[in-house]
């Protein structure tokens, strides 16, 4: 396996002369690298005119590595070639170093070069790229390869310091000045250039192919991408990580020229990759073709916050965490999930949690800027008072899911921290649902609070994450918050006509019902797996119903007849039958819920036995001669699913029936 490393710039704020000087200290000996013993220069030559020197040397290096290693490969030292080529008249400095010892198993090919700054003519750069490939070593490749890398590390991390005492030396010396190097022919060569375009042309050329090891000027942007830079604007990175962004960036720049996304887009790539360059590079070029065919770059001016968005959406930005991360409260258990979708639609709810999170790269810009110090995540705080059922409404979840995967792969490394605070004993099933779609990285940030845990003073409780003056103050803090308080949206705001022809969404998913007075609808559902979860949810569009869910053992019979999956039957029918009479064959298992007009019921229920169990509503106005008219009928929408046993083995809360309040719904939309 070959191992590269690029680092990114050095910027040392000392003329290019004087680094030269200080450079030269650090032959024949160094005692600042205990590895390095020594070298013996075996060629040292310049050009007539004195611009260019060329040096090799012959390092002499201790092998650090374990004593039956060194045993068994039978040295104590090894040896490397050092090539420097010295450019004075455009004060440049290549280096490149290769071992000769064990080269037929082993190749280490190092490429450093000094050069003076593009944007300030007293400072000198540096950047260095090296590769190790090990093909063959005794059966220890990959003992050698961590040993190489870690050796490697340290002397890098080093190599800054060791110009840095050197010009150290040289000030306590009186030397704090070098002049740089005169060309004696720089008066003809100028009135030269100046009559033969051309061969103006070829020296520039010449020059920028000798101040590049790629053959290319360093570009302001590379010079930008420094060490300073990296921990003033990203953070701390180890040597690796470093060599990770810059590979990245050139390998970016050289599939979209200028057009580089910024160096916190580049590392938060990377880290959700693991630093892998390649794996990093595909997801983020797929995340820019995304950005580009859904112009999302023009998001944070162009979107403008649906009405009902701004009256019933409860969530916003507030202040920041105790680590100057950006807070992003979402009052989930007073948000009307279906209401919202719809009013606006998934594709507008999908809009809304995109621009939420541009404001949140653009809020940790400016965190970085205030708080100088890198600032790359945010964090958000989830209050799950009032949870229950209907939020797991199965469009919803579906466009949360939708929303998860779509955030997951264009904002990654985004999210800091989680705090779910309040989470009622239904929240396991929600959980369970997305869980498995969330990247593991981000499952680990999530910190959950039930009940009012997150109130405890002292260490694990809110306080250690928001300062006790930014609480906002629905959760008992003092901070006032400019988050509407959510609410169910009115049904004379939904674009979708609930009794006219299905949505995309709906229409494998949800079933119409018409109930004339004394009516019953039953749902039979067949339970092999004894532990399972029944849900449901429908909405009553007309008059009211009363709602049961009942339970018959699996063997129980009547009349030679078995249970139907759904049938629509009159309750004298029903109550004539013995397989449908509760007390007798079938037990109900849930309270009797009286749902009227308008109103949004959601619900679960543990199957814990084996058997048949029948979702029943009944049109509760008594059997009339006028029961076929329409107008005397109930109208209901409903959905129901079964979810495995399985998904909640172990769960730390209980399951529990959940009954949304009465919806504000206008009389007038039944017709």
């Amino acid at each position: 396996m070959v191992q590269q490393y690029q680092s990114p710039v050095r910027v040392y704020k000392y003329p290019f002369a004087l680094v030269m000087m200080a450079y030269e200290r650090r032959f024949p000996t160094c005692p600042q690298i205990p590895v390095f013993l020594g070298c013996d220069v075996i060629k040292d030559e310049e050009s007539e005119d004195g611009a260019i020197r060329t040096t090799e040397r012959r390092c002499k290096l201790n092998v650090d590595a374990p004593y039956i290693l060194k045993k068994i490969i039978g040295v104590d030292y090894v040896f490397f070639i050092q090539k420097n080529v010295l450019d004075r008249r455009n004060s440049v400095l290549e280096i490149e170093a290769w071992n000769e010892s064990f080269s037929s198993r082993v190749t280490v090919l190092e490429k450093c070069k000094y050069f003076v700054h593009p944007e300030n003519s007293e400072w000198t750069c540096f950047e260095q790229a090296a590769t190790l490939d090990i093909k063959n070593f005794f059966g220890f490749e990959n003992s050698m390869e961590k040993l190489a890398m870690k050796q490697y590390a340290q002397n890098i991390a080093k190599g800054k310091e060791i110009i840095d005492f050197f010009v150290s030396q040289l000030n306590e010396e009186g030397i704090t000045h070098v002049e740089p190097w005169k060309d004696p022919l720089e008066n003809t060569k100028v009135v030269e250039k100046a009559a033969s375009p051309i061969e103006e042309k070829k020296e520039a050329a010449k020059f920028n192919e000798r101040n590049s090891i790629e053959g290319k000027l360093p570009s302001n942007r590379e010079v930008q991408l420094s060490s300073d830079y990296i921990e003033r604007f990203l953070g701390k990175l180890d040597m690796m990580q470093e060599s990770k962004l810059v590979q990245l960036r050139h390998s970016i720049e050289d599939l979209r020229g200028s057009s580089v996304p910024p160096d916190t887009t580049l590392l938060r790539f990377l880290r959700a990759r693991e630093f892998s360059v390649d794996k990093a590079r595909e997801m983020l070029t797929q995340s820019l073709h995304w950005r580009k065919k859904h112009q999302i770059d023009k998001l944070l001016e162009e979107y403008e916050a649906p009405q009902v968005v701004k009256d019933y959406f409860p969530g916003g930005w507030h202040h920041f965490d105790k680590e100057g991360r950006p807070l992003y409260v979402l009052r989930l258990g007073q948000m009307d999930v279906k209401g919202l979708l719809k009013s606006i639609g998934e594709d507008e709810l999908l809009l809304l949690a995109l621009h939420i999170c541009e404001e949140g790269l653009s809020l940790m810009d400016e965190a970085t800027n205030v708080w100088g110090r890198p600032v790359s995540q945010w964090t958000l705080l989830i209050d799950l008072e009032g949870l229950n059922m209907r939020h797991l409404w199965r469009p919803g979840i579906k466009a949360l899911l939708r929303i998860i995967e779509i955030v997951e792969c264009n904002y990654p490394e985004t999210m800091g921290r989680v705090l779910i605070l309040r989470a009622p004993r239904c929240f396991p099933i929600l959980w369970t649902l997305i869980s498995t779609f969330i990247h593991e990285n981000t499952r680990n940030k999530f910190i959950f609070y039930c009940g009012t845990d997150y109130q405890e003073p002292g260490v694990g409780g809110l306080t250690d994450y928001v300062d006790p003056e930014y609480i906002p103050e629905f959760l008992g803090g003092s901070s006032e918050t400019y988050i509407v308080e959510g609410g169910i949206v009115p049904k004379n705001l939904y674009k979708v006509d609930l009794e006219g022809p299905s949505t995309e969404h709906e229409h494998s998913l949800y079933h119409s019902v018409s109930l004339s007075r004394g009516q019953v609808h039953n749902v039979a559902i067949h339970c092999d797996d004894p532990g399972a979860v029944l849900t449901w949810d429908f909405d009553v569009m007309r008059h009211k119903v009363i709602f049961n869910v009942l339970y018959k053992e699996k063997s129980a019979e009547s009349n030679g007849l078995t249970v139907p999956e759904t049938t629509t039957v009159l309750e004298q029918d029903v109550t004539g039958s013995k397989e449908w009479k509760e007390g007798v064959d079938c037990t109900k298992v849930e309270p009797s819920i009286v749902c009227h007009d308008g109103e949004s019921i959601q619900g679960t229920h543990i199957m814990q036995d084996a058997g048949v169990y029948i979702l029943q509503w009944q049109n509760s106005e008594e059997q009339e001669f006028l029961s076929s008219i329409s107008s005397h009928k109930a109208q209901l929408m409903y959905f129901y699913e079964t979810l495995p046993s399985a998904n909640y083995k172990g769960s730390m809360m209980s399951l529990q029936s959940a009954v949304s309040g009465r919806s504000v719904a206008s009389s007038s939309l039944s017709r």
